[in-house]
């Protein structure tokens, strides 16, 4: 890594103050030190052992990418999350055929420094890994990515693929050698026994992402599953689809905003990933952040009684049961046709 980089890592490390999760109990810590805030009143968390201080919430770049969204709003959208205080940024090699990665690069420019960037790798292969996180930094406009992840891992194949003979995470750890990327992790939205085959292997991973939202606690679930793995080896435990994937835990289970978003904050993970599609979803998460208080135990355990029947089921949680939410390169490099449901 060039001088240049060390030191805005630096800068970037110094800003915010950290505020701790939980031992033992798994329960975020109720202690003062978990309301402290950046100077934009946006509480910080602890990423995990990587010890980085980031916003609670962090700025998903699939949604503000999405067909009706133009690029002079999704430039708009970053810049804004950025003067607002979020620090924690979210992309992925395949999201809009690389033009969500391209947007986020035009509005970063200047604001680097300011941000903890990550993004995901979908090749499985060492050679097709390293040409898509020379296409990252590029469209991103970056020497070095902060968190490089393997992007959904989603079937019982993928971890057997990506750490075979020339699997990607040969190419990983030479990005990481090579100061490219700074820590490594992995998604999946599908199945438990999938993540925690991914954590069986031989390696120190830094992240995992992973579905993080009332109805999981019910079915397939992530949060009682792998969570608690996640806390007791220190791998930062980013959420994800609080809402459901398109808001259908708002719009078909009757949760509001507020609930799903307060219910995923109120467990012991680092940052939660949000989507947004324009200035005002952004000013909402926002808003929740800002006012953010840990749910009670007693509020949590209400809410997951109040959705048991409709969750037990699965059939809010589409992406778990079906191929809606799998991406189309993903899909393809399975044998599946990218438009499989």
């Amino acid at each position: 890594m060039d001088a240049q980089a060390s030191s805005r890592r630096r800068r970037f490390d110094s800003v915010g103050a950290l505020a701790s999760l939980s031992r033992g109990s798994g329960e975020i810590r109720k202690q003062s030190d978990l309301m402290k805030r950046n100077d934009s009143g946006i509480p910080l968390r602890k990423l995990g052992r990587i010890g980085q201080e980031v916003s609670i919430i962090g700025f998903g770049g699939a949604h503000p990418c999405f067909p009706h969204v133009t690029e002079a709003t999704t430039i708009r959208m970053v810049q804004t999350a950025v003067a607002e205080g979020i620090t924690f940024f979210d992309n992925a090699w395949d999201y809009a055929q690389g033009e969500a990665e391209k947007r986020m690069g035009l509005a970063l420019e200047g604001r680097r420094d300011d941000v903890f960037l990550m993004s995901k790798v979908c090749a499985r292969d060492r050679k097709g890994a390293e040409e898509q996180l020379h296409d990252s930094l590029r469209r991103l406009r970056t020497e070095v990515i902060d968190l490089w992840q393997f992007h959904e891992v989603n079937y019982d194949n993928d971890p057997e693929w990506i750490f075979g003979p020339g699997g990607a995470v040969e190419a990983a750890v030479a990005a990481r050698d090579a100061g490219k990327v700074r820590f490594i992790g992995f998604t999946g939205h599908k199945s438990p026994d999938i993540l925690l085959r991914m954590l069986e292997q031989d390696f120190e991973w830094d992240s995992c992402q992973m579905p993080v939202n009332v109805m999981d606690a019910h079915y397939r679930s992530f949060q009682r599953r792998v969570l608690p793995e996640l806390n007791r080896r220190g791998i930062a435990a980013l959420g994800m689809k609080s809402l459901g994937g398109r808001g259908q835990l708002v719009t078909e289970a009757g949760i509001s905003p507020a609930e799903c978003r307060g219910y995923a904050l109120s467990l012991p993970i680092s940052c939660l990933i949000v989507g947004c599609e324009s200035i005002e979803n952004l000013e909402q998460e926002l808003d929740i952040a800002r006012n953010f208080q840990p749910m009670s135990e007693a509020r949590k355990a209400e809410l997951l009684e109040r959705v048991r029947h409709e969750a037990g089921d699965g059939r809010h949680e589409w992406f778990k049961s079906t191929q809606h939410f799998d991406g189309p390169y993903h899909r393809a490099q399975h044998g599946f046709p990218s438009d499989a449901r």
